[in-house]
């Protein structure tokens, strides 16, 4: 049996076709892209082609900020998820309880990896909105982290263990040792590597609660997350068949999360060929889940490719194009991470 839909009721982002999330919404929908040179070289002597949002209009970290041991990578997430937090917290009515928070970090590490507890205290202290930390979780990792976490979101509100939930995703490839690392395995986009993808950076947040939540508004309704794993993932030596994608898809299916054939899909892929297989082979396998002449989205091609922000900022869009009525439901979001994650749910419009 389906849980009872639960909804989103606040979103918030930054990336580099928005700094809020109405104007990054504004900007996949006229398909605005916003890609420069920086200085950091490739293999080729070349600057990288990324879509960074410039440093002065990051917010500076506040003096109560514990800075000690902060990484140049993690610094910047912080100014990133402070101001997309701040944006989703924003919809918080007067007087509730501090949410949970489940947080979805880099795929691609460095050397010195995120403590990730201590994140979650100093991004707390940036924003100062309340979230309960103790309770909050930042162990999701990639694409499809952000949907990942957002199904462990909805178990915590179901169960009466949180009355509302937060759900977000930071990252940045916008750092030499990601991007030495990525132009190695020929993935950044270049005039060498036709097949990569744009390196981008971001966050998102998506508020979650049962419908009619004291003065939350209603933006999209959500009543199933499905999880599964590519064995054939980008890393991995087993052969890549796009089996992981399709029996996510099945658990859907099965689950009957769809009222009616899909209209809409936003998508995770970041340009690069691979990730064309598995949606093939999904799509095919469950051909019965969609309407014939559905849209498809890619919102990748405005932002760059967003790692762990991806998931939410799919879910955010999803919800601000339901509301706005230009995105037709039922709205199928999926994602896809580099180790093998897969995660897609399916949002509609808000009953009454």
């Amino acid at each position: 049996m389906t849980p009872e839909p639960l909804v989103i009721g606040g979103v918030g982002s930054i990336s580099a076709v928005g700094l809020t999330a109405p104007e990054t919404v504004a900007s996949v929908r006229s398909a605005t892209m916003r890609f420069s040179e920086i200085d950091f070289l490739d293999h080729s002597l070349k600057p990288f082609t990324v879509a960074e949002i410039p440093r002065e209009l990051l917010p500076e970290l506040l003096e109560r900020v514990d800075i000690a041991g902060v990484t140049s990578r993690e610094d910047r997430m912080l100014r990133l998820a402070g101001s997309a937090l701040d944006e989703c917290l924003s919809s918080l009515p007067a007087g509730e309880p501090p949410p949970l928070l489940m947080l979805s970090l880099p795929e691609c590490r460095t050397t010195i990896d995120i403590d990730e507890q201590r994140l979650l205290h100093r991004l707390a202290a940036q924003t100062g909105r309340d979230f309960d930390v103790a309770g909050s979780d930042a162990s999701y990792r990639g694409r499809a982290g952000g949907l990942q976490a957002f199904a462990a979101a909805m178990e915590s509100v179901h169960s009466g263990r949180t009355s509302l939930a937060l759900v977000g995703g930071i990252d940045t490839y916008i750092d030499p040792y990601i991007l030495a690392t990525l132009d190695l395995d020929k993935r950044v986009k270049s005039d060498a590597h036709l097949d990569g993808f744009i390196p981008g950076e971001g966050a998102a947040f998506v508020l979650l609660a049962k419908a009619g939540a004291g003065a939350l508004p209603a933006l999209a309704s959500v009543s199933k997350v499905a999880v599964g794993f590519e064995p054939g993932h980008i890393h991995s030596e087993d052969t890549y068949q796009g089996e992981g994608l399709a029996q996510t898809f099945q658990q859907l299916a099965e689950a009957e999360a769809a009222s009616s054939p899909v209209e809409t899909v936003l998508s995770s892929m970041n340009g690069e060929g691979y990730w064309a297989k598995e949606w093939g082979v999904a799509r095919v396998r469950h051909d019965a889940m969609f309407h014939a002449e559905h849209d498809m989205y890619h919102p990748a091609d405005c932002t760059g490719d967003l790692g762990a922000a991806c998931g939410p900022m799919l879910l955010g869009l999803a919800a601000l194009g339901i509301r706005q009525g230009y995105y037709r439901c039922p709205v199928l979001v999926y994602a896809s991470s580099d180790y093998g994650s897969r995660a897609a749910l399916i949002l509609d419009a808000p009953k009454g």
